[in-house]
């Protein structure tokens, strides 16, 4: 049996288990209501995160042996660090939660991969696609915090317009006539 093959196999507890360890990350409260609460309506949250996170372990599965497609992962991946980045996890909470998954993963097929070198081989290649994954995630984070504070960093400008224009320290300029 091929890596491939064992991770399809055991996709669904592997799957489950990282939904409770990245759920796990936030505070008892919230962890608690995104794990019960399984309505997509009244848990956007929770339904986003086992949502995208099935689909993108079922992508990682199926790039093991190839290049992981760049645009296909990030389509996954963005909202989750979309989410992630505008709550109050520092950059490596935000984004570790990807290598939850090489541990999961190791634990799932340690009795099945053994001592067999192929399957030790596969599973290298697979961990580095994870480091792959860890790296695109960074990357959408650092995107999503730099627009964060670039929405932020205008407000403050448009506040600091208004206040001095309602003061009357802004003067209106004039083209003179002719120019």
């Amino acid at each position: 049996m091929s890596l491939k093959e064992l991770l399809k196999k055991k996709e669904s507890a592997i799957v489950g288990q990282w939904f409770d360890s990245v759920v796990n990350t936030y505070q008892i409260d919230t962890s608690r209501f995104l794990k019960s609460q399984k309505d997509a309506f009244a848990n956007p949250v929770g339904n986003s995160l086992s949502q995208g996170l099935s689909v993108l372990a079922r992508a990682v599965f199926d790039e093991i042996s190839g290049r992981m497609d760049s645009e296909t992962v990030i389509s996954f991946l963005d909202p989750i660090i979309r989410i992630r980045a505008l709550q109050d996890f520092s950059a490596s909470k935000a984004v570790g939660f990807v290598f939850f998954l090489k541990k999961i993963v190791r634990e799932q097929t340690a009795k099945e991969i053994g001592e067999d070198k192929t399957l030790q081989a596969d599973m290298l290649l697979f961990e580095s696609r994870i480091d792959e994954l860890a790296l695109i995630a960074f990357d959408i984070y650092m995107q999503c915090r730099e627009k964060i504070y670039e929405i932020k960093a205008n407000e403050v400008k448009n506040r600091t317009f208004s206040a001095f224009h309602r003061a009357g320290l802004v003067a209106d300029w004039e083209e003179e006539p002719g120019k």
